[in-house]
């Protein structure tokens, strides 16, 4: 029995889906599985206190409930592999092989940005209570205001124009699948598929660590989400989400 998104509810408009799942955690109206898709979000967040922007009903912008208390919150890394898996599954299907994960949590096509995933969690002295997977993906968008945007949609990709409230319930299968891959304790296959589907696997990269710009190829992530990487000299070095940037 599915239990993802067998409460779907649609926002017409919000601030933040995740703001808004978060809220129903807190007030106890919140299950594990439930869903809540925006049509329309005022403040979407991203990464690293990054705003979202997403053109009204155009995208899929969902954010789901789970109790992971099968994991310590140190596992986060796990969850969050698994979580944009599903997310990766389902772009790939439509978008086809260039779909990779940029680390920690990015989708990407080519070269070009198509969806991310925020995780916020509610922890309770080492009990993980909850956490709301948040994530956004370009689905019917065709203009992008950034100046210098690197983002894609799948409707882009393909040519097609998309049901976004259909495909999102589609979504939910996907990231249903992963999870409950991760629940029944095949974390191997989770970080082996995540390693695979990895944006610049065996690539050099250039990025800005501690004020300066280092290159360095991409080996791997590990366990705990730290990026593997050879620097130019030839060391492995482990690096923390958050004490690097990528730089194009």
């Amino acid at each position: 029995m599915h239990s993802f998104c067998r409460s779907f509810t649609i926002l017409p408009v919000v601030d933040s889906s995740n703001n808004y799942a978060m809220q129903m955690v807190h007030a106890r109206l919140a299950k594990h599985g439930d869903a809540w898709f925006a049509l329309h979000q005022t403040s979407g967040k991203g990464q690293r206190g990054k705003t979202w922007v997403s053109r009204e009903g155009e995208n899929i912008i969902l954010s789901i409930v789970l109790t992971p208390s099968f994991l310590f919150p140190a596992q986060f890394f796990l969850l969050n592999a698994a979580i944009t898996l599903g997310v990766f599954d389902f772009f790939k299907k439509y978008a086809g092989e260039e779909t990779r994960i940029k680390w920690p949590n990015d989708i990407y096509w080519c070269d070009r940005k198509a969806g991310g995933i925020l995780i916020e969690n509610t922890i309770q002295s080492n009990n993980w209570l909850y956490a709301v997977a948040g994530m956004g993906i370009n689905i019917n968008q065709q203009q992008f205001e950034e100046s210098g945007s690197r983002a894609v949609s799948l409707r882009q990709i393909t040519g097609q124009y998309f049901d976004v409230i259909e495909l999102a319930r589609e979504l939910c299968y996907f990231l249903e699948a992963r999870y409950d891959t991760l629940k029944a304790g095949n974390e191997t296959l989770i970080l082996q598929d995540y390693h695979q589907a990895m944006y610049m696997l065996n690539n050099q990269v250039r990025f800005k660590k501690d004020g300066a710009i280092v290159e360095a190829r991409i080996k791997g992530v590990s366990v705990e989400g730290l990026l593997i990487v050879s620097t130019t000299q030839g060391q492995e070095e482990r690096w923390n989400w958050g004490a690097v940037e990528w730089i194009w």
